[in-house]
């Protein structure tokens, strides 16, 4: 059994351009954003898709139909999946991204410190435990909501090349539990990471690529 899982993180939006907490809050792509997608799709064009998914946020379906409109393959869209959402970060979202790591950690004055000290997993339970209306997901129930999306994944025929189109936080989270430290790195917007899923279990062919590696 080999099920090779190709995730594309969105292209850039507004909010990301702005440096703020974008979690299942959305807004537009900007024009950087569909060169982003259009750039991946291109660079996947010898990849056969037989199965497309996303989020199901506008950021994503946006993306994978740009993306798919530029890619050569027979699929024109994605189905929508909350699974595979960003993480949701509660009180803090749309909240500019450095100011709140500060307010989370008292120390750290950017996100990406807070990450490379505390890891992916205790950041977001520091972010959860700060936040004062509670609703901010800890990484149980991250995980929780993130599982059913890779037993549909691993439901799919041998073989199959899948496309998802997610997010970086949620990208990074599975590169952390199923890669490592190496593979935590924040991807860029319309990036590239492979995930091949087999009877061992899963590993990463590449992670955080704007091209497929030779």
């Amino acid at each position: 059994m080999a099920i090779n899982v190709y995730f594309v993180r969105h292209g850039q939006t507004y909010l990301n351009l702005y440096h703020r907490m974008q979690g299942w809050s959305d807004s537009p792509l900007t024009e950087k954003g569909l060169a982003d997608a259009a750039r991946a799709g291109q660079a996947l064009a010898k990849v056969d898709f037989d199965y497309a998914f996303s989020s199901d946020l506008k950021r994503t379906m946006e993306t994978a139909h740009e993306l798919l409109a530029n890619h050569p393959g027979k699929l024109t869209d994605a189905t929508p999946d909350p699974a595979w959402r960003e993480e949701f970060f509660g009180y803090f979202e749309g909240l500019n991204s450095d100011a709140t790591s500060y307010t989370v950690s008292r120390e750290f004055r950017t996100f990406e410190e807070m990450i490379a000290n505390y890891g992916v997993e205790a950041t977001r339970n520091k972010i959860a435990a700060a936040d004062p209306f509670e609703q901010a997901e800890d990484d149980d129930a991250f995980w929780k909501r993130l599982e059913p999306g890779f037993e549909t994944l691993r439901q799919l025929p041998d073989g199959s090349n899948v496309l998802v189109v997610s997010h970086g936080m949620t990208i990074r989270s599975i590169g952390s539990r199923l890669g490592g430290a190496e593979y935590t790195a924040q991807p860029q917007n319309g990036a590239l990471a492979k995930l091949v899923l087999d009877q061992d279990g899963a590993h990463f062919a590449f992670y955080n690529q704007l091209q497929v590696p030779e």
